[in-house]
């Protein structure tokens, strides 16, 4: 009893879920393939969110979070060095932080992976030695590519494009967020690689960067990765690419790394708000198509609007005619009702109005469209037009 009661209110909600959402925003149009709020959207995933860090912990990564280092000492074997024989690194695991080895050399990820939302902690010797760029140096490479710096500048200038939090080579932070030297580091970053196509740069990609929670890096282009000295120019990136860690010859520690895999940009075929004529046309289509393999499992009423609704993503004869002609017998059935019974059908045909207003208004149904004529006047006649 239960689990009847239970499937009933899933579908009651599921009903109204529609009917709030069915023929409401304006519908999809050459570059947007969804209406606005749409029932028909797909929802977000859920992701159960991590916890923060603090100097003596570090937090917990969110649910759907891929980790290259918690801490655990086994977790070395998920990096080797970065030379071109990939043998063992020799940084070490050190009470919870991986840590640099001084002329080791660098250290990448045997993992690779491209636009990601990047977290990672690092500290600098709490003995300060050197000054510039000699103290507390390291860097985040993603993809192996671009080099967010790692840099102990509390109280230690050096020049702006080679800033802790730096794009290196390229952009300055917006400020200097950094704790005392010894103290944990927290990097947020958003990245998106560069998209080439036949040579042709369609989107030069960009970082964003949050340091111990304040942004530093707003959408920054990366200008083709920046470098040492050298201007760089926009280029194409791989697919994929590991994180990479520099050693500069200084003992710096990170710890708490994990990244999230980011979905595709429009421009690589992602579904998202703003898209191609093409890609919009193709994804009205496969909703439209979604909307009818719906309808074929219902009845009256349901499979009426159901047809209907599909119109708003993509036209279909066979759909249309249904629709139409499911439209025109509840329009006979409703005409046919008893003069007293009308007013317990005056929500069934409310939404039949509205259904019928949005479809002739966006140019789905022609405004004669004698169903629609029909319910207008019936809707006129018993004032149910009226405001109260």
């Amino acid at each position: 009893m239960k689990h009847a009661l239970l499937l009933l209110t899933a579908a009651s909600l599921a009903s109204n879920l529609h009917a709030a959402g069915g023929f409401y925003g304006d519908a999809p149009d050459a570059t947007h393939p969804w209406a606005i709020h749409d029932m028909n959207r797909p929802q977000p995933p859920r992701v159960e969110p991590g916890t923060f860090s603090s100097q003596d912990k570090p937090g917990t990564p969110p649910s759907d979070a891929i980790v290259l280092f918690s801490g655990r000492p086994e977790e070395i074997e998920k990096w080797q060095s970065d030379k071109p024989t990939g043998e063992p690194t020799k940084w070490e695991v050190k009470d919870g932080a991986l840590q640099c080895v001084p002329g080791s050399g660098y250290i990448r990820t045997r993992e690779e992976f491209a636009d990601c939302q990047l977290h990672i902690e690092w500290a600098a010797p709490s003995k300060v030695e050197g000054d510039s760029q000699g103290r507390g140096n390291s860097g985040v490479f993603l993809m192996g590519q671009v080099e967010v710096q790692v840099l102990d500048n509390y109280n230690n200038p050096t020049y702006a494009d080679g800033f802790a939090s730096s794009i290196y080579g390229i952009n300055p932070p917006m400020a200097n967020a950094l704790r005392a030297p010894g103290e944990w580091q927290v990097y947020d970053i958003v990245f998106r690689r560069p998209i080439f196509k036949d040579g042709q740069e369609l989107d030069p990609g960009y970082i964003t960067v949050f340091v111990n929670g304040v942004c530093v890096q707003d959408h920054t282009r990366l200008e083709g990765g920046g470098g040492h000295m050298k201007r760089s120019t926009p280029r194409p990136f791989p697919e994929k690419g590991p994180l990479k860690l520099q050693d500069h010859g200084n003992p710096v520690r990170y710890r708490n790394i994990w990244y999230r895999p980011l979905p595709k940009r429009a421009i690589e075929g992602g579904d998202t708000s703003l898209m191609s004529e093409q890609a919009t046309a193709a994804k009205r289509a496969g909703i439209a198509k979604e909307l009818r393999s719906d309808a074929a499992r219902l009845e009256g009423d349901a499979r009426m609007y159901r047809l209907l609704e599909s119109l708003c993503y993509a036209d279909d004869a066979q759909a249309r005619a249904e629709g139409e002609k499911l439209a025109a017998s509840f329009a006979q059935a409703v005409q046919a009702t008893p003069a007293d019974k009308l007013e317990s059908r005056k929500n069934e045909v409310l939404q039949f109005q509205k259904a019928m207003g949005y479809l002739a208004k966006f140019k789905l149904l022609p405004a004669d469209f004698v169903p629609k004529q029909q319910m207008d006047a019936l809707v006129k006649q018993q004032g149910w037009d009226k405001k109260k």
